[in-house]
């Protein structure tokens, strides 16, 4: 079977994370535990996620030219994504995320540097391979006319949606009722329908594009009836990007043409396999090792 061609328009961030005994007050200098670099963003994450999935992934957006975004690019390489169409921005850092890891809660600065780079021009410009792809994935961690613009272009092709409406923020109702799928969480559903500028019979429409990810409950669906995808109990280790694993490997699994239902239930194996490693990318699943461990629950 050919592979699925999965093109992800979103942001590449590099986290820097600092574990801590204790978190600094204002003046304050304290000594660290330790100190790593962790490629991320969400549009990268799920790029990974997805081609380690088996689709072909094509990643669409900007890094900096500095040390932080030839990585970005190159970890992204290492796991086989396309990066032919990641423009680096001249006299611009890459989009950063200072975390602070403290007494198991954690504070983060996230600086979206060479992310805001991504115009609806430079969108436009790629118009092709949006045209050549089987599914897009959309976040929020780039500018929002760019979006928009991605959005419109995908109409225009025929080609099908996923929007990740995160980071949450007000959103303008076209590019809702536009949207093939809608990947919120709970508390991002209710701030997505709270709009308003809708009309009931719009946030009904809204509503039924809905996916609405619970964590280890599974995902709520709102076809016809609302029912609930139940998800996999397992060992969790690390839930870092097990929402982004999951937006991988729905549009993955859409793309091959498989039911919303079942495509569903693939997403949320993956999930549930990316909580029980460390770290959001390293412990994104393979394609086998999901459908073995579908086999075996």
């Amino acid at each position: 079977m050919t592979k699925p061609k999965v093109l992800v328009i979103g942001s590449m961030n590099m986290d820097l994370v600092t574990q801590t005994n204790k978190v600094p007050k204002v003046g304050d200098t304290v000594l660290g535990t330790s100190f790593f670099t962790i490629p991320g963003g969400k549009g990268a994450n799920q790029a990974v996620a997805a081609s380690k999935l088996g689709a072909n992934v094509t990643m669409l957006g900007c890094v900096g030219d500095d040390a932080f975004g030839q990585e970005l690019k190159q970890n992204l390489s290492d796991q086989g994504v396309t990066i032919d169409y990641i423009k680096t921005i001249p006299n611009t850092s890459s989009g950063i995320a200072s975390i602070t890891l403290s007494q198991g809660d954690n504070s983060i600065i996230v600086v979206p540097g060479a992310n805001q780079e991504l115009t609806p021009d430079m969108v436009r410009e790629n118009e092709k391979i949006i045209a050549d792809s089987d599914i897009i994935l959309l976040q929020l961690e780039i500018p929002l006319e760019s979006v928009k613009t991605s959005m419109e272009l995908a109409i225009k092709h025929n080609v099908p949606v996923v929007l990740n409406p995160a980071p949450i923020q007000s959103l303008p109702k076209d590019l809702l009722l536009q949207a093939t799928y809608i990947t919120p969480n709970e508390h991002e559903q209710k701030t997505l329908i709270l709009n308003d500028e809708l009309t009931s019979e719009e946030k009904e429409l809204i509503k039924q594009k809905c996916i609405v990810t619970q964590g280890s409950q599974g995902v709520l669906l709102y076809q016809n009836t609302e029912e609930l995808i139940p998800g996999y109990k397992v060992k969790a280790v690390d839930s870092t990007g097990a929402g982004d694993t999951f937006n991988g490997a729905l549009a993955v699994s859409l793309s091959k043409g498989i039911a919303l239902k079942e495509a569903c239930q693939f997403a949320n194996a993956a999930a549930a396999l990316s909580v029980t490693k460390l770290g959001a990318q390293s412990g994104m699943p393979s394609l086998e090792e999901v459908e073995k461990f579908m086999a075996q629950v």
